[in-house]
């Protein structure tokens, strides 16, 4: 499904600023839509869809958005979806709560309308620049995510963790301010030779330096992968 729109999501280039967030998260969704054969898959916040090719063995895949969208099924704010109770194993809500007006009641929603023994599967922000689409509200930490989650909903389990490592996340301040500079130099297309440059010194250092993956103190982090399993 090459010619399915998202391609750009699904594959990001190193030369992006936004490739510390869209490169790990492609990655998690494509393992974790291995297991999505005849299961029933909601998408909040969908936007195009650019998920949809991992999960495409799934039984139904259906999209909600906040906004008029012509790839969205439904129409409704992740605060108050319109589905049924308990009505999807998979419920995938990527890089919505920073944007929602309402995080917990989101979550409790999100609980609502997944299957017992279902997932949930979101994404969202620990640090990053002001990014206003239309509106951004919130970021996290782990801990916060864990809180979060845990104060509005029961699960049989719950995991986050982060997408990337500290060294990618102060690689995506530092590329995002190249780009904003050259931006305003005219000079974007000479910048990506260099954006490419950090991004990809980053993923080496993260990657040969577990600690620098852990959440634990003195680290930072650009987005966090959760994964909470409702009570079968």
């Amino acid at each position: 499904m090459a010619d399915w729109p998202g391609e750009l999501r699904r594959n990001p280039s190193p030369a992006s600023a936004t490739y510390a967030v869209r490169g790990p998260l492609a990655r998690w969704l494509e393992r974790e839509g291995t297991v999505a054969a005849g299961k029933r898959v909601l998408d909040v916040g969908c936007g195009v869809k650019p998920y949809y090719p991992y999960f495409a063995a799934a039984a139904s895949y259906v999209g909600v958005d906040v906004v008029v969208n012509p790839a969205a099924d439904l129409l409704g704010p992740v605060e108050a979806l319109p589905v049924e109770d308990g009505s999807f194993d998979i419920v995938l809500c990527n890089q919505v709560l920073e944007h929602c007006d309402d995080p917990a009641q989101a979550v409790r929603e999100l609980r609502r309308v997944v299957a017992s023994g279902g997932r949930v599967l979101a994404s969202t922000h620990g640090v990053q620049v002001y990014h206003p689409a239309p509106n951004d509200l919130w970021r996290w930490t782990h801990a916060g995510l864990e809180r979060l989650f845990h104060e509005n909903g029961e699960w049989a389990a719950l995991e986050v963790r982060p997408g990337a490592g500290t060294t990618a996340c102060l690689g995506m301040l530092l590329t995002h301010t190249i780009e904003l500079l050259a931006g305003r130099a005219h000079l974007r297309p000479a910048a990506r030779p260099l954006v490419w440059g950090v991004n990809r010194l980053a993923e080496t250092i993260d990657a040969r330096v577990e600690s620098l993956r852990e959440p634990i103190p003195g680290t930072i982090f650009a987005n966090y992968h959760i994964v909470a399993v409702a009570p079968a």
